[in-house]
């Protein structure tokens, strides 16, 4: 994949809390008779996964979300049908991520949809590239600073970060609100509940990754910059924002000295990619392998049926890797 369409522009609660009951959403394609505002139902259009988990979640039964990418496919390199495009210009309301998806921002432009979201304009973005330290980095409520690392550019995996995923929510449920005033109340207690839920996660990560021993985990594709940052660990991406991309002979070096030094035990690969690079890698460093979800999608081997159930997945899965005691 071309790194290029990649770019965006510059612009104490247990794990148990996080089982929060899921409000009541309906989402999918429109059905017969249904127009802008018929059944009661805010047509809604996300790009992809976790804004349309957000749609849901904050629209409940008073919107119907349509997710422009569908489920196994990777939203970075997602093309529309002619027939996706037709349906797009008759959203009351669409929520993307500029310049994750071209083709997305495009059609966008052109739809003349009169409530458009950009997650990327409600929180801060970084520059970030195959390495990110986020032991000495310092992020407040909107995130700061840059790393200089090669290969960098604007990372847009923001909903790993509970807290910037969090600030993305609150945007959302004003732009339905604004839609849909009628249903404003209700938008807004759900988003409410939806930000005490991610502060309940934003708890459980930051409590269950005491006592670890060691602080750097590796992954094929570097999607945990902003997760790193907020709990102070280091990822350390075979590749850079480029999932498919192979690594350098100075790469492989680096990261067999790296792991050597650090402690480091596993090599993270994820679901909608191809794990053979990271068990290449793994093999030639003699490390494991386990699966650390960006989550971009829920499929059927997603470790879990959510971004909550997946997120707790990632929790356990860093426990492991950065060896933190089981109690």
């Amino acid at each position: 994949m071309n790194n290029s369409r990649r770019v965006i522009p510059a612009a104490a609660l247990a794990l148990a809390a996080l089982a929060l009951p899921a409000l009541t959403a309906c989402s999918g394609s429109s059905g017969a008779g249904d127009d802008a505002k018929g059944g009661g139902k805010l047509r809604v259009t996300a790009s992809f996964y976790p804004l349309e988990f957000l749609a849901d979640r904050i629209g409940g039964p008073y919107v119907q979300v349509t997710d422009l990418t569908k489920p196994g496919v990777e939203p970075h390199d997602l093309e529309l049908a002619p027939q996706q495009i037709a349906a797009l210009s008759k959203a009351d309301v669409v929520i993307s991520l500029h310049g994750l998806q071209p083709a997305v921002d495009d059609a966008i432009g052109q739809s003349g949809v009169a409530h458009k979201v950009d997650a990327a304009a409600l929180t801060s973005l970084e520059d970030h590239g195959t390495e990110v330290d986020g032991r000495h980095h310092t992020t407040g409520d909107n995130g700061s600073g840059a790393e200089d690392e090669e290969d960098a550019g604007s990372d847009p995996h923001i909903w790993l970060d509970p807290v910037r995923y969090a600030q993305v929510a609150k945007g959302v449920g004003t732009a339905l609100a604004q839609a849909d005033p009628a249903h404003s109340a209700a938008y807004a207690k759900n988003t409410d509940a939806l930000v005490t839920q991610l502060g309940a996660l934003d708890t459980a990560f930051r409590d269950g990754l005491k006592n670890r021993t060691t602080d750097t985990f590796i992954t094929t594709h570097a999607a945990f910059g902003y997760l790193a940052e907020r709990y102070g660990l280091v990822e350390e991406a075979i590749n850079g924002l480029d999932p498919e991309s192979e690594p350098s002979a100075t790469r492989m070096k680096a990261l067999l000295d790296l792991a050597g030094r650090e402690h480091v035990s596993t090599v993270f690969f994820e679901t909608l990619v191809s794990d053979k690079t990271a068990k290449t890698v793994a093999g030639d460093l003699h490390l494991r392998t386990d699966v650390l979800d960006p989550i971009e999608g829920i499929t059927p081997k997603s470790r879990g049926t959510d971004y909550f159930a997946v997120q707790r997945s990632n929790l356990a899965a860093l426990q492991t890797a950065l060896g933190v005691p089981r109690r």
